[in-house]
C-alpha cells in the first residue's frame, strides 16, 4: 500500500493507533504475540514513519545531525559510531555528514542543512573561523565537538589538549627520554588544537628543564600515516635524532613507527612512541602504541544530550561548555628500553 499510514497498519494488526506507535518508538513494552502481528502489519503495507508528520506534531522529527570532516579517519568513525549509539538511548536517529573539513561545508551545516528537517547539529569544525560561524543563520541548535574553543553563540563540548599533551610527553621523561620531539605542529592558525597540543608539549619540557629545539618539532601538512612517516624520516636524518616523539595523532604515530622501522631501528628500544586519540588499531600494532584517549562515549554522551535539552528548552539559555575526561594509556611502543 504506497503512503501506508499508522491508521492503516493498526487496522491490519487488528491493534490501536497508540499501541503501533509504542512498536514503532520501541519505548514501551509490548506483549511479544502483539509486537509481532503490527511488526508484521509493517512489512506487509511497507509502512514508514513519516518525519514530516512527525515533527509538524510535536515541532521536532527525530532526527540530527553530526558532521565530521572525515570518515574515513579512524577517530571520526568511531566517534561517530558512539554518537549513534547515544542518540539511540533516546530514541534519536542521526544523520551524518562529511565536511572534507571545508569551510564552506561546515557553515551548511552549521546553519541547519536547510533542505532537510533535523533537530539540531552535532558538528566537528576543521576550516571553519570564529567570525564566519558566529554570522551562521541560527536556525537550529547547534552543539561544537572535540579541540577548538570558539567564542559564538553554541554549546561545546571539549577535549583538553593542552593537559593530555602534557601528560603524554611527560610520560616519555618520565621513561628516561630527554631529546623528546613532537610530530604535529600545523603552520595554519586555525588548527588551534594543534597549537595547544604544543603548548602542553612545551610545558612538560619546561617543567622537566629540557629546552625546547626548533629542528625537533617539524611542520606537517596534514594529521596523515604519510605525513608522519615523512617527518620521522627527517628526524632520524639529525646529526642527533630524537630518543622519543609525541605524535600528535595516532595516525601520525603510525607512520612515524613504520619509519623508524624502515631505518633499521626499533621502537621503543631506540625511539619511544607516543600518539593520541586511541584508535582501536593502536591496540593492536606491532608494537602495541601507547596513545592519549578521549574518552569518545562521555563525549558523544555529552554532546547528544547538550543538543537535545538545547531543542527541548530555551533556546536563548546561556551556552555551556563541556569537558571531557581523558586518560594517558601506556603500552608497548613506550616501554622502557
Amino acid at each position: 500500500m504506497a503512503g501506508a499510514r499508522l491508521k492503516d497498519v493498526a487496522e491490519r494488526a487488528g491493534v490501536s493507533i497508540k499501541t503501533v506507535s509504542n512498536v514503532v518508538r520501541g519505548k514501551v513494552r509490548v506483549a511479544e504475540p502483539t509486537r509481532r502481528r503490527v511488526l508484521s502489519a509493517i512489512d506487509e503495507l511497507d509502512y514508514r514513519p513519516n518525519a514530516s508528520a512527525r515533527h509538524l506534531r510535536t515541532g521536532r522529527s527525530g532526527v540530527i545531525a553530526l558532521a565530521v570532516p572525515e570518515l574515513v579517519q579512524p577517530y571520526f568513525s568511531e566517534l561517530a559510531t558512539a554518537v549513534i549509539a547515544a542518540a539511540r538511548e533516546h530514541d534519536v536517529s542521526v544523520l551524518i555528514e562529511e565536511t572534507g573539513g571545508n569551510p564552506a561545508s561546515e557553515l551548511r551545516v552549521a546553519s541547519g542543512l536547510s533542505d532537510l528537517l533535523i533537530d539540531g547539529v552535532l558538528l566537528s569544525p576543521q576550516g571553519l573561523d570564529q567570525v564566519t560561524l558566529a554570522r551562521r543563520e541560527r536556525r537550529v541548535p547547534l552543539v561544537l565537538l572535540g579541540e577548538r574553543d570558539y567564542e559564538v553563540a553554541a554549546d561545546q563540548v571539549l577535549i583538553d589538549n593542552v593537559a593530555a599533551a602534557r601528560e603524554a610527553t611527560a610520560h616519555l621523561i618520565a621513561g628516561g627520554r630527554r631529546r623528546i620531539a613532537a610530530v604535529g605542529f600545523l603552520s595554519d592558525p586555525l588548527f588551534t588544537f594543534s597549537q595547544q597540543r604544543a603548548r602542553g608539549y612545551l610545558d612538560a619540557l619546561e617543567a622537566a628543564g629540557l629546552p625546547h629545539e626548533p629542528e625537533l618539532t617539524p611542520l606537517v601538512p596534514a594529521f596523515s600515516r604519510t605525513a608522519g612517516q615523512a617527518a620521522m624520516r627527517g628526524l632520524l636524518a639529525l646529526r642527533e635524532p630524537p630518543d622519543a616523539v609525541f605524535c600528535f595523532s595516532d595516525l601520525l604515530a603510525s607512520g612515524a613507527v613504520r619509519a623508524v622501522y624502515d631505518s633499521g631501528r626499533t621502537v621503543p628500544r631506540d625511539i619511544a612512541v607516543i600518539g593520541f586519540d586511541d584508535i582501536e588499531e593502536t591496540r593492536f600494532s606491532v608494537p602495541s602504541l601507547s596513545t592519549v584517549a578521549p574518552d569518545k562515549r562521555q563525549l558523544a554522551r555529552l554532546a547528544v544530550e547538550a543538543l537535545l535539552a538545547r531543542t527541548a528548552g530555551d533556546p536563548e539559555a546561556p551556552h555551556r561548555t563541556l569537558h571531557v575526561e581523558h586518560r594517558l594509556v601506556a603500552r608497548e611502543s613506550t616501554a622502557r628500553a
